[in-house]
C-alpha cells in the first residue's frame, strides 16, 4: 500500500484520531500532512515533487545522492531537507535494480574489465542494462546496448517480460549492423549470463565484461541513457499501452543518436561522433 492509498483510508471523523490511524498503517503525520495540509509553500512541494522523481528513477540512491542531483540541477535545497522531504513522502534507498537485475547462481560470471581501462575509440567497449518503464496497469522492460565512447544507441529491444530472448535479439541485431566491439560489459543478471547470451559473445570473439556485484556505477554510460531516456521522454508523455511505449522511445532514440548535440561529444550528435572516429580509423 503507497503513501496516497494510506492517506485517503484515514478519516477525520472516524472514532480514532488521526495520530492513531497513522501509527496503525505505520504512517507518519509528516507524510499524511503531504502536500501543503499544514502550510507547505509552492516551492516546498515542487522540491518534494522532484525528489519523489529522482528516487523513482533510482531507488537506490539515498539522500546524499539525491541532495547531488539537484544541486547540479541548481534547485535550492539543503541536504538535511532533502532527509527530511524524504522522510514525509517516506522514501526509502533499496538495492539497485532489484526488478531487473536478477542472478542465475549456476550461471558463469565474468570479471569486470573496463577499471582503468582507457576507452579512446568506437566499437571498442559497447555496454548493455535493463531498466523498466512503469504504465498505469504492469511494467514493461527496455534493453539498450550503447556505444560507450560515442553514447550512440546501437540496438535496443522493448519487452513486456524479462526473458532473454529479447536481449538476444537487440544483440545480434547490433553485430548484424555495427560489427562488433573489442568488448562488451553488462551487469550479472540472469539475462546476459545466461548461455543463450554469451555463447553470442564467445561465438564472435568479443570479450565479455561484466559489473561487480552491486556496483551500478560499473555501467554508468548507459545508466546516464536511461536517466536522459527517462526525463526527457518517458516522464513526459507518461505513456499508458506497450504499443505507445515503443511508438515514442523509437522517436525518442532517433531524435537522441541523430538529432540531439551532446556537449561532452562537442557539440555534436552520437551518430556523427561515432562515425567520425570509424572514418578515422579506417584511414
Amino acid at each position: 500500500m503507497d503513501l496516497f492509498t494510506k492517506k485517503e483510508i484515514i478519516s477525520k471523523d472516524a472514532s480514532i484520531s488521526v495520530t492513531e490511524q497513522c501509527d496503525i498503517l505505520s504512517l507518519s503525520r509528516s507524510s499524511y500532512y503531504y502536500e501543503g495540509k499544514v502550510g507547505f509553500t509552492d516551492e516546498e512541494k515542487a522540491a518534494m515533487q522532484t525528489i519523489k522523481e529522482l528516487y523513482e528513477e533510482c531507488p537506490w540512491n539515498g539522500h546524499r545522492m539525491i541532495y547531488q542531483e539537484l544541486k547540479e540541477s541548481e534547485v535550492p535545497v539543503g541536504r538535511d531537507r532533502v532527509l527530511k522531504y524524504m522522510k514525509i513522502l517516506n522514501l526509502e534507498p533499496i538495492y539497485p535494480k532489484k526488478k531487473t537485475t536478477i542472478a542465475n547462481k549456476e550461471h558463469k560470471k565474468y570479471p569486470y574489465l573496463l577499471r582503468d581501462l582507457e576507452i579512446t575509440k568506437a566499437n571498442q567497449v559497447w555496454a548493455a542494462d535493463i531498466t523498466y518503464i512503469k504504465l498505469p496497469k504492469g511494467y514493461c522492460y527496455f534493453m539498450g546496448i550503447i556505444d560507450w565512447y560515442s553514447r550512440k544507441i546501437i540496438s535496443y529491444r522493448i519487452s513486456n517480460s524479462l526473458d532473454t530472448q529479447f536481449c538476444t535479439e537487440a544483440l545480434n541485431e547490433a553485430i548484424a549492423v555495427h560489427g562488433k566491439p573489442d568488448i562488451f560489459n553488462t551487469d550479472q543478471g540472469s539475462q546476459f549470463t545466461s548461455n543463450d547470451f554469451t555463447s553470442i559473445l564467445k561465438e564472435n570473439k568479443i570479450q565479455i565484461s561484466m559489473d561487480s556485484v552491486g556496483r551500478w556505477a560499473d555501467n554508468i554510460i548507459i545508466e546516464r541513457f536511461f536517466r536522459t531516456l527517462k526525463y526527457q521522454n518517458i516522464y513526459i508523455f507518461r505513456y499508458e499501452t506497450l504499443k505507445q511505449v515503443k511508438e515514442g522511445v523509437a522517436k525518442f532514440i532517433n531524435y537522441y543518436n541523430f538529432k540531439r548535440k551532446h556537449s561532452s561529444l562537442g557539440y555534436i550528435t552520437p551518430d556523427e561522433f561515432y562515425n567520425k572516429d570509424l572514418l578515422k580509423t579506417a584511414a
